[in-house]
């Protein structure tokens, strides 16, 4: 107590003292919450002297403690006989950890007509019963059984220095708010030095700017004080016990202590200071049965501002991303039954960045949001594992999840109706699956280019075939076409994945799988030339299969114009459009005619010339090839003529 403080008594104005008193037992709160965690990391040593871990140097100093000989402790520490560890200092860790406590009771037994008196005294009776409990200590001897009691949090197995420890901060918080002498931008506040005001003002002003993307949802309340040489921000982010954020400014340094049950949430949050330089130290994980999955997680992070406006800047900017984090977890566990894990983090990043956030999502229902805009679209329930990235694509689906994201948190915030904004997300994904007509005629069309490329290389190879390096050329065609075949197969699995992307999501994926035979028997052709010898290429043989090899060309051009017409077509369309469909598709039957008549003269020529048995085998499975792709080719076209005529004009 200082001597201010200690008149102050004397004049018996005790009330005036609590602001001072709440302070040093907040100190105290911080000093034996690191005290605890040296005596575990003592403990962790001893038992694994080869796992290299840190002496919690960064730790000692957010806590206020001075005495650098506690950074040698770790390292110092073995096992002893019986079950005890010699850990240094561990007599005087022990003893901080105890005055610490009493410290923390001071402000309660100080708070007479706050309502807390009775309060103070069960808490006093605790005290005093661990006082007196606890096992002997003999300098830097301390038995693993004496660790256990003093950091346990299991309320089961009875009471602990730990437990009354979380049980007091609790209990300080609450007094903390209820003396605070005034109101910074809603920050309650007391014992602040002049200086401080501005920096209060700017973590206010990032935390109100963001602050109604919470709408109804309790947290973010903030207190702020001076405790020594720095300035001390406090605010309780959410409702979870060990959801909390300590700041600490020491002239332009920043130190941020932040808790969360959630790693996985701890790693976002530091995500978001991407245009910070932050330094973070490794994270560390403290058990605690208390709270979810009985362990909780703390990091900290020191930020250096050049000047009293870029310190400013930076508080701001940290205010404001708090409440990204109230009920973050919740938000991603809805997001991953239509995303995976990544993108759903990814879509979380996005909406803090943008600071649309996520709890206006999750006001409006989170997923059944979106699975009532996929019932609208489809005409039936979700088929529950089938996530919407494998429907729309992977990069569609980011797009629409963003837009639903921001359309509900604009939506509320312009106070616009639920039912209007729900209208909204079903339109847009409405818009989505139309649009996906046309990236159903995309994935044909790409397929049916590779047809051209795959009746075009053959054509060019065959005209090269009588050259001295036929072969090469052969070769070279055949394993393009491999290629090429390979590329068609994977337009043929796209094609089967978006079957359910629009109406006509069947008939795209059965008129790919149709035109895939056409791919598979042009690459087939490709590969039977590469069998022939050398000299083979000669004779009545070689302008029937060249024949067969141009009119293949025409054909899959004529199908492809046939398909990029079918862009345009429609009810009451232009007449061009329609003229333009119909000659293609009847020039697709036309090939197929005359592919019937050159293969007839190749046969002929095979069975008038002489070849050996090896060549006539080759030549024919080739001719054969060729022929079938034209048979597969005519299906396809007749297939599109049908829906086009069946289906498109006459909608």
């Amino acid at each position: 107590m200082t001597e201010k403080n200690r008149i102050i008594d004397a004049l018996g104005e005790r009330k005036l003292l609590l602001p001072a008193l709440v302070n040093a037992a907040l100190a105290a709160n911080d000093q034996t919450k690191y005290l605890f965690t040296l005596l575990q990391m003592a403990q962790s040593h001893a038992d694994r002297p080869d796992v290299v871990i840190s002496d919690l140097q960064p730790e000692r100093l957010v806590s206020g403690l001075q005495d650098e000989d506690l950074d040698r402790v770790v390292e110092g520490s073995r096992r002893g006989g019986n079950g005890e560890y010699r850990i240094p200092h561990a007599e005087r860790i022990v003893g901080l950890v105890m005055g610490n406590i009493k410290t923390m009771l001071e402000p309660l037994d100080n708070a007479a007509g706050t309502g807390q008196s009775e309060e103070a005294r069960q808490f006093a009776h605790r005290y005093l019963e661990l006082l007196h409990g606890g096992g002997p200590l003999h300098a830097e001897s301390i038995s693993g059984e004496a660790i256990a009691k003093l950091t346990a949090s299991d309320r089961e197995r009875g009471d602990s220095p730990h437990l009354l420890v979380m049980d007091l901060h609790k209990a300080l918080i609450r007094l903390q708010a209820a003396i605070a002498v005034e109101s910074i931008d809603g920050a309650r506040v007391y014992e602040i030095k002049p200086a401080d005001r501005s920096l209060v003002k700017a973590f206010m002003r990032g935390v109100n700017q963001t602050a109604p993307l919470k709408f109804d949802h309790p947290g973010l309340g903030t207190t702020a004080t001076r405790a020594g040489d720095k300035l001390v921000i406090q605010n309780d982010i959410g409702t979870t016990d060990a959801h909390v954020l300590v700041v600490h400014v020491i002239g332009q340094t920043v130190a941020l202590t932040y808790t969360d049950v959630h790693l996985q949430r701890l790693l976002f949050f530091e995500r978001l200071f991407e245009r910070y330089k932050v330094q973070w130290e490794d994270t560390l994980s403290r058990k605690d049965k208390t709270m979810e999955s009985g362990v909780y997680h703390l990091s900290i992070g020191r930020y250096a501002a050049n000047g009293k406006t870029e310190l400013e800047e930076y508080l701001s900017f940290l205010g404001s991303r708090l409440v990204f984090l109230i009920d973050w977890n919740r938000a991603r566990k809805r997001l991953r039954n239509f995303v995976p894990k990544r993108e759903a983090l990814q879509l979380l990043k996005w909406a803090a960045d943008q600071n649309y956030g996520h709890l206006a999502f999750l006001k409006l229902g989170g997923e059944q949001v979106i699975y009532d805009a996929l019932e609208f679209v489809v005409k039936g329930p979700h088929r529950f594992g089938e996530r919407l990235n494998d429907m729309l694509g992977r990069r569609e689906a980011a797009q629409y999840l963003r837009y639903v994201l921001r359309a509900c948190s604009e939506g509320l915030r312009d106070g616009r109706p639920e039912p209007l904004i729900r209208d909204e997300v079903k339109v847009e994904l409405l818009n989505y699956f139309r649009s996906a007509q046309q990236s159903l005629i995309d994935i044909a069309a790409d397929h049916a280019a590779l047809i051209v490329e795959l009746a075009s290389g053959i054509h060019d190879a065959l005209l090269k075939a009588r050259l001295p390096d036929a072969a090469q050329y052969l070769a070279r065609n055949a394993q393009r076409a491999k290629d090429w075949e390979s590329q068609a197969d994977t337009l043929v699995n796209r094609a089967r994945a978006a079957v359910k992307l629009s109406e006509s999501g069947g008939f795209f994926r059965n008129l790919v799988e149709a035109a895939d035979d056409v791919a598979d028997d042009l690459e087939d052709a490709a590969f039977q030339l590469t069998l022939l010898p050398p000299d083979a290429w000669r004779g009545a043989i070689c302008q029937p299969v060249q024949s067969l090899s141009d009119l293949m060309v025409q054909g899959a051009q004529e199908f492809i114009k046939a398909l990029e017409t079918t862009r345009y077509l429609h009810r009451g369309g232009l007449r061009e459009d329609v003229q333009d469909f119909l000659e293609a598709i009847h020039r697709i039957i036309g090939v197929e005619r005359h592919t019937d008549e050159a293969q007839r003269n190749a046969r002929r020529a095979l069975i008038e010339g002489s070849f050996s048995e090896k060549e006539l085998y080759v030549y024919s499975g080739a001719v054969r090839s060729l022929e079938q792709s034209a048979d597969a080719l005519m299906h396809a076209g007749l297939m599109l003529r049908d829906y086009v005529l069946g289906e498109v004009m006459l909608k």
